[in-house]
């Protein structure tokens, strides 16, 4: 028996809260997306630009990661994001390669597969990217017609209500164990599952030519090549935001019930327990219910 802070018996009990096409979607996903991000990043580091438009504007990148002499005349890495430089040595721009400090956006331990290979890089992109965009299809399609997974992150009535309640309990750290997810998960994740992966996926098929031959509305969506390649970018790094923020929570919250509902299916929850019934009550009140009841 556990209580809570209003002193109201509870039960502990442990639920089924995922299901097995849950499970693998989740661990398979979670793989792909960090082959993606590395092979991604290798990709970057062979023109390390971002751009709007149709077009590459070179000498006026929306944001781009080099690496220059300073006014000492020592090699410095820089982000630059509309002007603004950033010196990023050692991180980002001019990072370490083995023995060495070489001009490099992203180091070589953030990038897949190796220190320099752009080819195999691609390759690897584009074989987790549609392992992902298959399941992530399939993914959508069981979340709308799977009752379970309508029931725990579709909002449902009443519940906005509970907003500014939920943002001070995340506040306080505090994070019952209750059978349904909060107002702020459900909308954190039906927008990540329903908003940033689409866009994710679609913004990386407008890079691709012979998707482009194929749907040339895609580029005009978006507003161009360098645009949808921005975008796509951006989604990765509010992917990457999103992840380490998820993380934080599933450590404070109870990490080995969030990692068993995860494995398992299993999730304990504290439920109120119902009062014991009054005998005498009811013995007393019987007689009347069955005058009632004539």
């Amino acid at each position: 028996m556990a209580k809570d802070a209003d002193s109201t018996p509870r039960s502990s009990t442990v639920i089924r809260r995922h299901s097995w096409f849950t499970r693998l979607w989740h661990w398979i996903n979670a793989l792909c997306l960090l082959v993606l991000l590395m092979s991604g990043l290798q990709i970057f580091n062979a023109h390390p630009a971002l751009y709007w438009g149709h077009a590459s504007t070179f000498n006026a990148p929306f944001l781009s990661i080099g690496a220059r002499r300073d006014a000492a005349g020592d090699p410095m890495g820089y982000v630059n994001i509309e002007g603004m430089e950033i010196p990023t040595t050692g991180v980002l721009g001019w990072s370490r390669v083995g023995n060495q400090m070489q001009p490099r956006a992203f180091p070589v331990w953030a990038t897949l597969p190796g220190p320099q290979w752009l080819s195999l890089g691609r390759q690897w992109h584009f074989t987790a990217a549609w392992v992902f965009g298959v399941m992530l299809a399939v993914y959508l399609i069981y979340s709308i017609i799977s009752r379970r997974r309508r029931r725990l992150i579709g909002v449902h009535h009443g519940e906005m209500g509970t907003f500014g309640h939920a943002v001070v309990e995340h506040a306080k750290f505090r994070f019952p164990r209750v059978r349904d997810y909060n107002i702020i998960q459900k909308l954190t994740y039906l927008l990540v599952l329903f908003g940033l992966l689409p866009l994710m996926v679609l913004t990386g098929l407008t890079m691709s030519p012979t998707m482009d031959a194929g749907w040339p509305w895609l580029p005009v969506v978006f507003g161009g090549h360098q645009s949808a390649r921005t975008i796509h970018f951006l989604c990765a790094f509010t992917l990457v935001g999103f992840f380490i923020v998820h993380l934080v929570l599933v450590l404070v919250s109870g990490v080995f019930n969030n990692m068993r509902a995860m494995i398992t299916g299993g999730y304990r929850v504290d439920e109120p327990v119902a009062p014991p019934r009054d005998a005498e009550a009811e013995a007393a009140a019987a007689p009347q219910e069955n005058r009632h009841g004539e």
